[in-house]
């Protein structure tokens, strides 16, 4: 942001620039004020922080003049709660009303300013450049050609890949910016970077057809909220229609609308009663589609509850990293929806395990020290008795002095 020359008064050669047009009068920005780092002394002077949002501006009546930075070419935003900061050359209404010094004075008043004008029918810039400062820049050739006067009214379309229109400091232009395709009855809020949040219906039989209302009755509300538009090949001042499959991020809030959402996993193998596909639900519903979702809680929980059933599906692997995790339920189906083979309570089963263990020991050890006489003789030892009855028993043992790490440390069951 260049430095900003400040003056005290007002333009010698007329009235105050503030005083020109009556009550309310276009004016073309200069400069918009959003730090105080650049220019200090202005930053301080029109209020400190009281100004960011703030231009500077010049008269449309008097293009040629040396714009000065004074309360005379100074407007705030009218309004406090929204923030719509125009670009450099764009154009505003400057409407003069009291100040916040009204209650010692109630003729103290300074300039406020609309949002920008819609010159080119344009969400990403509606910036004009002063015809003056055009010809010292020599841009009038090119601006020609890349606005053309068109039956119904002036449309900017660039042509050569750029307008030329100082636009200010960090705001580079991009020209395949859309606007939203309006529907009847909508209520649309767009950014100038292909963000949107559209409030709109259901509307069957449109002239120009949309992916939500091959469903329900025309009236039914749908709330569309995009941030990055998708790539189309259109002329860049054709409208857009929003696409949940290829729009960078979206929300989508419906009532009785089929979205047409593409799933990157849509296998319900797990499922006897699979619940209907997410392409081929038409209800109430809130679909969140990006590259990434983050749910983060910093303090509390992420509570999830369903009236029917809650499905995980990757395409890849499903993990849980935790300390602890519970899972209570009446039936839990491990491996496949049909498994039918009971797990073993693991507790229960080494008890009576451990006990089978010191039998087995305890009689293969009577065994291999008192031999058992086979049949017509039975004072005469079983042939291999004593060495499989010496097996017997250290195999037992051994269980007996590992039962415990038979046990899992982690999953525990009732």
């Amino acid at each position: 942001m260049p430095k900003l020359r400040i003056f005290g008064g007002r333009d010698n050669k007329s009235e105050p620039i503030s005083k020109m047009g009556g009550g309310i009068f276009p004016a073309r920005v200069i400069k918009a004020m959003l730090e105080g780092e650049t220019n200090p002394e202005v930053f301080k002077q029109f209020g400190g922080y009281k100004c960011l949002g703030g231009v500077f501006f010049s008269s449309l009546n008097r293009p040629n003049s040396t714009p000065a930075f004074d309360t005379n070419s100074f407007a705030l935003p009218l309004f406090p709660n929204l923030s719509q900061v125009p670009v450099e050359n764009e154009i505003v209404y400057i409407i003069n009303l009291p100040s916040s010094n009204v209650q010692s004075n109630v003729n103290s008043m300074v300039n406020y300013y609309f949002q920008s004008v819609n010159i080119w029918g344009s969400v990403h810039h509606n910036a004009i450049p002063d015809p003056i400062d055009a010809i010292n820049r020599g841009n009038t050739t090119a601006q020609t050609r890349d606005y053309q006067q068109v039956e119904g009214g002036t449309v900017r379309r660039v042509i050569d890949g750029g307008t030329e229109i100082d636009l200010g400091d960090t705001f580079n232009e991009r020209i395949d910016v859309r606007n939203l395709q309006p529907y009847e009855g909508d209520i649309i809020h767009e950014g100038r970077w292909g963000q949107s949040v559209r409030f709109g219906s259901t509307v069957s039989g449109s002239i120009i057809s949309n992916p939500w209302s091959n469903t329900g009755v025309n009236g039914d509300p749908i709330t569309l909220i995009r941030n990055g538009q998708h790539e189309e090949d259109k002329e860049p001042w054709i409208p857009q229609v929003e696409d949940i499959n290829t729009d960078a991020s979206s929300i989508y809030l419906t009532s009785t609308q089929l979205i047409p959402i593409s799933g990157s996993s849509t296998v319900y193998d797990s499922y006897f009663f699979p619940p209907s596909k997410l392409n081929e639900y038409s209800g109430e519903q809130i679909i969140l589609n990006s590259g990434r979702l983050v749910l983060n809680s910093k303090s509390d929980s992420i509570m999830l509850s369903s009236f029917k059933t809650i499905g995980l599906n990757s395409v890849s692997s499903v993990n849980i990293d935790s300390p602890s995790t519970v899972i209570k339920s009446k039936s839990v189906a491990l491996g496949d929806k049909n498994a039918s083979e009971p797990m073993i309570l693991g507790n229960k089963f080494l008890s009576d395990f451990e006990d089978l263990c010191r039998s087995l020991n305890t009689m293969a050890d009577v065994l291999a020290r008192n031999p058992v006489g086979g049949p017509g003789d039975i004072s005469a030892p079983i042939v291999g008795l004593v060495p499989a009855a010496t097996k017997l028993a250290t195999f037992a043992g051994n269980m007996l002095s590992k039962v415990s790490e038979y046990k899992s440390s982690i999953t525990t069951s009732k």
